[in-house]
């Protein structure tokens, strides 16, 4: 266990960070998941709109440090290439 003031601090901080990220993880599952639902039932507007939203998201969650910019790029084009396929 932690002895020092600063310990204690980062201690705290490292679960608050842990708590968003994990919040971020599921909601980013989750937009993924309501694209693929589209594309498997071969609603190409309803892909569509879900992707936009998609695409939106992903890329706000690499300026906040959930994502790499390359994993974000990766899943982005899969999902585009998916949506096309349509």
């Amino acid at each position: 266990m932690a002895n020092h003031k600063s310990a204690l601090k980062r201690i705290r901080q490292t679960e608050t960070r842990t708590e968003r990220n994990r919040f971020y993880r599921t909601r980013l599952k989750n937009i993924v998941k309501t694209v693929r639902t589209a594309i498997e039932a071969g609603n190409k507007e309803e892909a569509e709109a879900a992707f936009k939203i998609a695409n939106q998201q992903i890329h706000k969650f690499v300026s906040k440090g959930i994502l790499k910019k390359e994993t974000a790029a990766r899943k982005v084009s899969r999902l585009n290439k998916a949506v096309n396929a349509i």
